[in-house]
C-alpha cells in the first residue's frame, strides 16, 4: 500500500551530505527543543519528538541510511511511496485466511513511528493487516503496534493516549463500495467501515524495551459471541539527546578538556531527575567509564541501574597566538611522551 515518503534529512534539517557529527549534532539540538518535558505545547512536542527520533533511528545507522539514500534524491516529499512487491505483509503481521475470513486493519496513532518507517525498514508496525477467520473459541485476534517511549517515562511512569483506528468490510456492498448503481450509504462509497477509539495506557515505571503492554478487549473482533482480542503494545526506547543505554544502564558522554583529563576536576553531569556531581581523577585517560551508582533506569524489583560517564576528552581545533605561545611553551617543558 502507498505511504507517504519521508525526507529524513529535511525533518533533522540537515543537507543530504553531512556526516556523522552533524547528524548527531542536529538530533541532540532538536530533541532537546521539541522534548515533551520542556515543551510548552505537549502533544505538538511528542508528534516532533517522535518524528525526530525516526529520522535519527535511520540516518544514524550506516545500513539504514543507505538504504533509504537508495531511493535517491529527486524523491518528491509531497508524493507517495510504494514498496516493492511483496513488502506489504513484511512486519505487519499479515495472516492468511480462509474463504470465510474478513479483512481488519488497524491503525495507530500516538504510538511507533510512520507507516513509511514500517513499509521500508519494517519491525515497527505503527499499523496491522489482520485476515480474521472463523476459530474454534470465536475469540478475536490479538493486534501488536508499538509505543514509543521516552526515557524519562521509563524513569517515571506516565500515562499515554493511543488512537486506534479499526477498519473492514462493509457488508452492506461486500466490499465494493456500490449497491447495484448507487454509491453504498454505509460505507460512502469506501467499501470499509471505519471505527476509531481512544485508549488510555498505563506506561509503568522500568518498563523495559520490547515489553508488551497488554490492552484487553481491543484487539480484533470476536465471531458470534466470541471476546474481541487484546491490542499489544511492544515499547521501543526513544533516543534521548544526552544518554544512550546499554545493558539497562544510562551512558553519558562528558567532554573534557585536555587540563581536566591531567589535573582532575569536579564535574556536574545530567541525569534524569537533575544533575550529580562527580569527581573526575587526574590522568583520565580517553574513553575511561566512571560509574555512578543507582542513578540509571528503575527495574521492578530491584535497585536501580547505573549512570556511566564516559570521558571524551576534546583538544582545540583552532587556537590564537596567545594559546598557540601556551601549547609550546607546555610542549618544551613537559617530560610526557605518549609512544614510550
Amino acid at each position: 500500500m502507498p505511504v507517504k515518503y519521508k525526507d529524513y534529512y529535511a525533518v533533522l534539517e540537515v543537507p543530504r551530505g553531512a556526516n556523522d557529527a552533524e547528524i548527531k549534532k542536529a538530533f541532540r539540538n532538536l530533541a532537546r527543543k521539541y522534548h515533551p518535558d520542556v515543551a510548552k505545547d505537549k502533544k505538538q512536542a511528542e508528534e516532533k519528538f517522535k518524528e525526530i527520533n525516526e529520522a535519527y533511528e535511520v540516518l544514524s545507522d550506516p545500513e539504514k541510511r543507505k538504504r533509504y539514500d537508495d531511493l535517491g534524491p529527486g524523491w518528491n516529499p509531497e508524493s507517495e511511496f510504494r514498496p516493492p512487491p511483496g513488502w506489504e505483509s513484511r512486519g505487519t503481521g499479515a495472516r492468511p485466511g480462509g474463504g470465510s475470513a474478513r479483512r481488519e486493519d488497524f491503525e495507530f496513532g500516538g504510538g511507533g513511528f510512520s507507516d513509511f518507517f514500517d513499509q521500508f525498514f519494517g519491525g515497527s508496525r505503527g499499523g496491522a493487516h489482520f485476515e480474521t477467520g472463523e476459530a474454534a473459541s470465536g475469540r478475536g485476534r490479538d493486534v501488536e503496534g508499538e509505543l514509543v517511549v521516552t526515557l524519562e517515562e521509563v524513569a517515571a511512569g506516565s500515562v499515554r493516549s493511543i488512537s486506534v483506528r479499526h477498519s473492514q468490510r462493509c457488508e452492506a456492498c461486500g466490499g465494493t463500495g456500490r449497491r447495484g448503481r448507487q454509491v453504498c450509504s454505509e460505507c460512502s462509497g469506501t467499501g470499509q467501515i471505519a471505527h476509531e477509539s481512544v485508549h488510555q495506557v498505563k506506561v509503568p515505571p522500568g518498563v523495559e524495551e520490547g515489553q508488551r503492554l497488554r490492552v484487553a478487549g481491543r484487539g480484533g473482533a470476536g465471531m458470534g459471541d466470541g471476546a474481541a482480542g487484546d491490542l499489544l503494545l511492544r515499547v521501543r526506547y526513544a533516543k534521548h539527546p544526552e544518554f544512550a543505554v546499554e545493558d539497562r544502564n544510562l551512558v553519558y558522554e562528558a567532554e573534557l578538556a585536555p587540563w581536566e583529563a591531567v589535573l582532575g576536576a569536579n564535574l556536574s553531569v545530567p541525569t534524569l531527575d537533575g544533575s550529580v556531581s562527580i569527581k573526575i581523577p587526574p590522568g583520565t585517560q580517553n574513553g575511561r567509564k566512571l560509574r555512578v551508582r543507582g542513578r540509571g533506569l528503575p527495574r521492578r524489583g530491584e535497585a536501580n541501574t547505573d549512570l556511566i560517564v564516559v570521558a571524551r576528552v576534546q583538544v582545540p581545533t583552532q587556537v590564537d597566538d596567545a594559546e598557540r605561545a601556551l601549547w609550546e611553551a607546555l610542549a618544551r617543558g613537559s617530560h610526557f611522551s605518549p609512544r614510550d
